[in-house]
């Protein structure tokens, strides 16, 4: 007779695997033969309630941010996804009224993504409830975009806005401040909507691939993670506050909160994409990726040194924050 495990399995989950490899869900291991000269680009990321996701949450959203926030990986690196495992710890007293929109929402971005599910685990905790997901892509053999390589002279853009994640987690934490800020409930929306579901660049997977020198996704902070970009690297950067691509929404709340700068620059929760880009190659990048309905912004530049990335005010002044990126410990 099956376990609750297995009926679980089969009701809300097989349906996800429509690899061949992923035989059904019905063995303890699936398989996987990337196209002959083609690599394996692996990532995974766990999402914490009460970390990463707040415990009322629309469980679809909580699917959603767990799988794109490894498919931001994938495309910071030039990889195109293949496939993904799971692994749910569920406490007790979450049952199918949580686990059926779950599942929805997996469903929904396996689909849109063609990332089917391979397998994993699902078990009980006395604990948070904890979505963990890795993923699979794939690329030429060879490809995959470093954090290691960006150089002097080298452009650093970004793709699409900066802070909207960092804002919308305070949003929901303080809803005084969409008054304060003076947004629109469209615009409030729009923030606590880019925390809750991040988009994943993967239309762009391939220019990253063929034309930036090094990349990174943006999830601890921008100025964080260019920093880790720069140190493996061995270089520095330049970058400048007012070139940062911001939402109508963010925008209104730093021009109501100057201080919010911080927040967007360091707060995390982006899941854009930053990468050095050739100064001879920066138009193509832009307008090939522009042709792909991916907007992407020239923030600053590549520089000698060894010291942290600089972000410069509109006076040329360097700016000083208390926290350079998230961290979690």
């Amino acid at each position: 007779m099956p376990s609750g495990e297995d009926r679980l399995i089969a009701k809300y989950f097989k349906p996800l695997a429509t690899a061949p490899g992923a035989l059904g869900l019905t063995d303890d291991a699936a398989f996987y033969a990337p196209p002959e000269g083609y690599d394996l680009v692996l990532t995974a990321d766990a999402l914490v309630s009460g970390v990463h996701f707040f415990p009322d949450d629309p469980p679809e959203t909580v699917a959603r941010k767990a799988m794109r926030v490894n498919l931001s990986d994938l495309a910071a690196k030039g990889a195109q996804p293949a496939g993904c495992l799971l692994t749910l710890a569920l406490p007790v007293g979450i049952g199918e009224d949580w686990l059926r929109p779950f599942a929805s929402g997996l469903q929904s971005d396996c689909d849109l993504f063609d990332c089917p599910l391979y397998g994993g685990d699902t078990v009980r905790t006395d604990g948070p409830l904890v979505a963990s997901i890795t993923a699979f892509g794939i690329l030429p053999r060879g490809t995959m975009v470093k954090r290691s390589g960006a150089q002097p002279g080298d452009v650093v853009i970004v793709t699409g806005t900066i802070g909207d994640g960092a804002l919308g987690l305070a949003v929901l934490r303080d809803p005084d401040l969409i008054a304060r800020w003076s947004l629109s409930e469209e615009e409030a929306g729009h923030l606590v909507g880019r925390y809750r579901v991040p988009q994943p660049r993967t239309a762009i997977a391939g220019l990253v691939r063929t034309l930036a020198s090094a990349a990174m996704d943006v999830s601890d902070g921008l100025v964080g993670d260019l920093a880790k970009l720069c140190e493996v690297s061995g270089v520095s950067a330049r970058i400048e506050a007012a070139r940062i691509p911001l939402s109508a929404a963010a925008a209104k709340a730093l021009a109501a909160q100057s201080d919010r700068i911080e927040a967007i620059a360091t707060g995390g929760d982006d899941y854009e994409i930053v990468a050095s880009v050739p100064s001879a190659k920066w138009p193509a990048f832009r307008d090939q990726a522009r042709a792909a309905a991916v907007p992407v912004t020239a923030i600053g530049e590549i520089v000698e040194g060894r010291e942290p990335p600089q972000v410069v005010d509109a006076d040329g002044k360097a700016l000083v924050f208390a926290q350079g990126a998230f961290s979690h410990f």
